[in-house]
């Protein structure tokens, strides 16, 4: 997601939030949400409203301190006007309306961050975004490995020859840098995983590489680590051949942050949201 469209969403959510009368609790009326969620119908909303509410009684949240319900009148043609069912929702509720859909949906992905953000500057938006997308790109590339794990063991490889392939595999998307080389040039310890000081692109280079050989690992019912070691190195050389083309060599991206860190950041994030909401009062004049 870059800057300008995180800049149009920041303005299209801010544009529709309302505060209360004494300007202590930010709020957002459903059906002015919807849309900004990129929901059609208020059903198909409403649904996703109430997995939101299922999840703040799990929570032992009080569900009326978040969600209240109201009665909007609204425009219906020739100066008409007729009363519609609505919906107050503090930023805690929106956030969790955000978290039960679709986060492959843009408007999702950055609701995510913006009602976890209690500043509401774009920058900690952006930063919080790149945080969720370089953690759900280390959890695909987690359950790919392990799906291969398993395609090879039924395959008559052990859990040494696993690793050996997986190092094969940094070899050659790395110019011939090894595993262990990788992690002394970004000074990784050797009890933590590469992956998780990898830039996101890096660790998107390496799940599609993986991907590749999972499924010409079962397609072609390949066995034994020998077959499946030369196409996974094909697969990691395909990859950084491709990075290539527009100029990206793998080993020379600097590390980033920590993962186990920043999912301790974005937790630590979440469990404030609560408190930094407020409570919606019994009654909001419209």
């Amino acid at each position: 997601m870059d800057k300008k469209t995180i800049s149009t969403m920041k303005k299209m959510f801010d544009d529709i939030m309302h505060t209360t009368e004494d300007g202590t609790v930010e709020f957002w009326y459903a059906r002015e949400l919807m849309g900004c969620l990129g929901y059609t119908t208020w059903r198909r909303f409403k649904d996703a409203i109430n997995r939101a509410i299922e999840s703040c009684k799990s929570a032992e949240i009080e569900v009326s301190d978040h969600f209240a319900d109201a009665v909007k009148m609204v425009e219906i043609g020739s100066k008409a006007v007729r009363d519609v069912d609505d919906i107050l929702l503090t930023r805690y509720a929106c956030y969790l309306i955000a978290q039960n859909g679709d986060p492959r949906k843009e408007e999702i992905a950055f609701a995510q961050s913006y009602f976890a953000v209690q500043t509401r500057k774009q920058e900690l938006i952006e930063e919080r975004i790149a945080y969720i997308q370089r953690t759900e790109a280390r959890g695909k590339l987690r359950e790919s490995e392990k799906r291969l794990s398993q395609n090879i063991y039924e395959r008559g490889v052990d859990d040494a020859g696993f690793g050996r392939i997986r190092s094969k595999g940094d070899q050659a998307l790395f110019g011939g840098r090894s595993t262990q080389e990788m992690k002394e040039k970004l000074g990784v310890s050797d009890k933590r995983p590469l992956a998780d000081f990898l830039p996101t692109l890096t660790i998107a280079a390496k799940n599609l590489a993986t991907e590749m050989t999972n499924y010409n690992v079962e397609e072609k019912d390949l066995k034994g680590e020998g077959a499946i070691t030369t196409e996974h190195v094909q697969n990691n050389t395909t990859v950084r051949e491709m990075l290539g083309t527009r100029g990206i060599k793998p080993e020379e991206l600097p590390p980033s942050e920590d993962i186990k860190k920043l999912e301790r950041k974005v937790k630590s994030q979440e469990k404030k949201i609560v408190k930094e909401s407020g409570v919606l009062p019994k009654k909001i004049e419209e």
